[in-house]
């Protein structure tokens, strides 16, 4: 084993750890340019929140979670049982360090700072998919644009919530009510605007693109191990992945292991403040007429049309990784699109029901590059609610990195040192 393991170290041999379809998107990359790559995870591929997750490819999407405006709606959206947010009571004091970092981050410099990084790595994410997916581009992502709808919003916050994305470089046009029932016949008649997003995409079924990116990984050769990695070990020339039955030494090991990447981090010495940020679906079996993603601005949750029929997603919900599932959280999603869509039916389903845990930094962006102190350790960790969205882009990233290329961007901002000794404790 020892010698296999020398060889693999001294040829471009890596490994992926996580097959979600960051660790997907990232294998499928690097084995395409050359690279024998050996991809881990002990659950099926595209499995977790790749498989659960809306569907939104949501270029949009570039503003931090960490901002001021949420102090003054925290104490409604805390005693609500339908909120979009939720904190389990006996996992408060666990919390709590996460949550002085996230309070941190809405400091108005540092939000300016996040959200142009977000912009940046949004607006470079749907051309690595098209680069990723090639002639087979079209099949998994949609362009039918994405509406944000309001019912109980002044049109003067409509317009400066407009404002705040076009400043961004965000394409949006502001729709009025029949505008909107124009688009989109299903939607109640109480919805007074929308904001609507050409320039995004959406995905019929995600757990299939995750399928897609896994088949030609291995169609290219690529190995899979459904196993999970005990333990990390990185030297400045290699890295060792140990499992419960082998060794393996590798030239580079990128990590993408998502909600679960806190203890191999550690391992190797790197403070990473994560948590797991969990999320549900309810599945209805029928479209209901929409064409698009239709996200609620007051209720903070999203309904995409699938393959399979409409996914209603949203909520955050902090409990860590071992509390049950809570399906409540999921029937309140069910209540939302019953006021969105009026000849919604009344009967609950648990069986369409379904959770999954995302992995949420307190800055809202997602740990990407090497480890500062092995150059044999590669980060695609911390998307949060934007894995799907940055996938491909982040898979780019990482394969300039390994081939000592120029990336697409400045990552700096996105090292894991941000949370490293004392500049972390700002952060």
């Amino acid at each position: 084993m020892q010698s296999q393991a020398q060889h693999h170290a001294a040829n471009n041999h890596v490994a992926v750890l996580g097959a979600g379809v960051i660790g997907l998107s990232c294998a499928y990359q690097l084995q395409r340019q050359g690279y024998q790559v050996t991809l881990y995870d002990p659950e099926p591929p595209g499995s977790q929140c790749s498989f659960g997750n809306a569907g939104h490819f949501a270029t949009e999407q570039v503003f931090p979670m960490a901002c001021s405006s949420l102090l003054p709606k925290l104490p409604k959206m805390l005693l609500s049982q339908r909120s979009a947010l939720r904190i389990a009571p006996t996992y408060l004091p666990q919390l709590l360090p996460w949550l002085a970092r996230f309070g941190a981050n809405m400091m108005p410099h540092r939000y300016r700072r996040h959200t142009e990084v977000l912009s940046t790595l949004n607006s470079h994410a749907l051309g690595a998919w098209q680069r990723l997916l090639a002639n087979d581009y079209h099949q998994y992502v949609q362009h039918q644009g994405s509406l944000l709808t309001f019912e109980s919003t002044t049109t003067n916050k409509i317009k400066a919530v407009a404002a705040q994305y076009s400043h961004q470089g965000v394409e949006v046009s502001i729709l009025k009510r029949a505008q909107v029932k124009e688009l989109e016949p299903a939607l109640t008649a109480h919805i007074d605007g929308a904001l609507y997003f050409e320039a995004v995409g959406h995905s019929t079924d995600p757990g299939a693109l995750s399928q897609y990116l896994f088949s030609q990984f291995c169609a290219l050769g690529g190995h899979y191990r459904a196993e999970k990695v005990t333990s990390l070990t990185c030297a400045h020339s290699h890295c060792r992945v140990s499992t419960a039955t082998s060794r393996e030494l590798y030239r580079k090991a990128v990590v993408c292991t998502g909600a679960w990447s806190k203890v191999l981090c550690q391992q190797l010495g790197y403070a990473l403040p994560l948590e797991a940020e969990r999320g549900y679906h309810y599945q209805l079996s029928e479209h209901l007429g929409l064409k698009r993603p239709v996200a609620s601005f007051e209720r903070q949750f999203i309904m995409t049309p699938m393959s399979a029929g409409l996914r209603l997603a949203g909520t955050v919900e902090f409990a860590g990784l071992q509390a049950p599932a809570n399906m409540t959280r999921a029937h309140a999603l069910l209540a939302h699109a019953r006021e969105l869509l009026p000849q919604l039916g009344t009967e609950f389903d648990e069986q369409a029901c379904w959770q999954g845990a995302r992995p949420s930094l307190p800055d809202s962006l997602p740990v990407i590059g090497a480890a500062p102190r092995h150059p044999s350790l590669l980060l695609a960790l911390g998307h949060q609610h934007l894995g799907l969205t940055q996938a491909a882009i982040t898979s780019e990233l990482i394969a300039a990195l390994i081939n000592q290329q120029p990336t697409a961007m400045n990552i700096d901002a996105l090292s894991i040192a941000r949370f490293q000794g004392n500049r972390s404790k700002a952060l």
